[in-house]
């Protein structure tokens, strides 16, 4: 039988009755697949209990969902979902925000926008930066591979000859693994979907970020996970909150980013990775280490992994970000017997491994050139990163601090600005921007906005911006105007 965890509002309670919160309480969670055809409900009594109302309410409830068709009673059993459910919905499962603050409208304007269009709040770089010559290259050489290389499938652990690299860039960050304990996926998305699929059950918590990737919570909801989050400040998660929400709220998983932190830019330091590593054993946390911008440092900053050893500690990267976004691969570091469980998973999931990819991305890595393109790109993006920084501290945008490396510049608005508004604005003009609370869960994040230094150095671009932060005040000043 299915249990049910659900919090009622008082706010809500102002708005409805206590049968039609119960009634929409079960429709959310069969609209979100909490409840799946077929599931058995719990009793009257258990549901009764559990959103403090009368059983008379619950049966009420009950009743009146059979009479729509959304459950069956079966007498002498209980009450069961029926098999004609809804489809499972991301927007109802999650919550109602401005489409102009959700991840998925972030995620959709930057894929859907047309060549011609700017995309400062995008997380990749330009094509022309990233390595053309060297997957053409690559894409030739594999042209003249046999048919099985070019047809067959590959194993489900994937490449051995790429498992085996990665586990020498890996050395390089301190990260000690043989290539038994690496599995290869479609992209570092993947790797993070099929972990969740792994180690959460609906409703399960999870910890991230404040702000963080906003993926992570487009695919946390996905899996019905109930999301909770920290702030993080310059050297890493506020730690005191951090322990604070282990004891109050016990999530199975932490998800965050090594080395460069999206979208703040920010270093773990060495004193907080450690206190974290403690309180991951203390109240037995798994963690996620995201770790696909390493190839953009300049100087190896900590990584969980490292101090951890892969025990509660997973690593995931990918290779879209300095190779191509085209060629999806990434990968899962963990210990054996969790690498054997999730081979079985992606078998189950996406039978075969991507060979072709795999195989090119090897031909691309292995290259000399790959190196002096990373280093060439390294130098390119640290005098983007000054001059972008210097060309938004003059429109009165500050960045929250000044990265080591990477792509993103995380910045405060000027004059207590919506993002969000700056974001539509900017959108009239085919500028896809970046707003704060994409990033934020407890959307404290209003009056940010990350931008990709990379996508920001087309003077139209500032232009564009300024307008959009103009904008605001001149129609305030008309207001005022008017109002004399």
């Amino acid at each position: 039988m299915v249990t049910m965890a659900i919090r009622m509002s008082g706010e809500t309670a102002g708005r409805t009755t206590r049968v039609a919160m119960v009634m929409e309480t079960i429709r959310q969670r069969i609209a979100g697949r909490g409840l799946t055809p077929g599931a058995k409900l719990p009793s009257v009594r258990r549901l009764a209990t559990t959103l403090n109302v009368s059983t008379s309410t619950v049966v009420d409830a009950y009743e009146r969902l059979v009479g729509e068709g959304a459950i069956l009673s079966r007498p002498g059993s209980g009450f069961y979902v029926a098999n004609q459910a809804a489809p499972f919905s991301l927007s109802q499962a999650a919550p109602k925000l401005d489409r102009a603050i959700d991840p998925f409208w972030i995620s959709r304007q930057s894929l859907e926008a047309d060549d011609g269009d700017h995309k400062p709040g995008c997380g990749w770089l330009p094509a022309s930066w990233l390595a053309e010559d060297g997957v053409r290259r690559a894409l030739r050489t594999l042209s003249r591979a046999d048919g099985v290389a070019l047809a067959g499938y590959g194993s489900p652990l994937g490449s051995s000859p790429l498992r085996t690299l990665i586990t020498r860039r890996m050395a390089e960050h301190g990260i000690e693994a043989n290539p038994d304990q690496i599995m290869l996926t479609e992209s570092g998305t993947q790797a993070i979907d099929l972990l969740c699929r792994f180690l959460i059950e609906p409703g399960d918590t999870v910890l991230v970020d404040d702000p963080c990737y906003f993926n992570f919570h487009a695919l946390l909801r996905a899996h019905r996970a109930r999301i909770v989050s920290v702030p993080y400040t310059p050297s890493g998660p506020d730690i005191e909150a951090f322990a604070h929400t282990l004891a109050e709220n016990r999530p199975r998983l932490y998800i965050t980013n090594s080395a460069i932190h999206n979208p703040t830019g920010a270093t773990l330091s060495p004193v907080i990775a450690h206190k974290i590593l403690k309180l991951a054993e203390q109240f037995d946390l798994t963690i996620i280490e995201d770790d696909i911008f390493a190839d953009f440092e300049h100087a190896p900053a900590p990584r969980l992994a490292a101090f951890d050893g892969l025990d509660r500690v997973i690593h995931i990267g990918s290779f879209s970000k300095t190779l191509s976004a085209a060629a999806r691969c990434g990968f899962v570091a963990a210990k054996p017997e969790w690498i054997e469980a999730l081979t079985d998973l992606k078998i189950a999931t996406s039978f075969g491994g991507g060979r072709l990819t795999a195989d090119l991305v090897l031909q691309v890595l292995s290259d000399g050139n790959y190196r002096k393109h990373v280093e060439s790109l390294k130098v390119r993006l640290s005098r983007a990163m000054t001059d972008v920084s210097a060309r938004l501290r003059n429109l009165g945008i500050v960045p929250w601090l000044e990265p080591r490396a990477g792509m993103f510049l995380w910045c405060r608005l000027p004059d207590d600005l919506d993002a969000a508004d700056v974001a539509r604005a900017a959108l009239e003009s085919r500028i896809v921007l970046a707003p704060g609370n994409v990033f934020s869960l407890s959307q404290s994040a209003t009056g940010f906005m990350r931008f990709n230094v990379s996508q920001t150095l087309d003077p139209r671009v500032l232009d564009v911006l300024k307008d959009a932060i103009l904008r605001p005040k001149a129609k305030a000043g008309t207001q005022a105007s008017g109002a004399g």
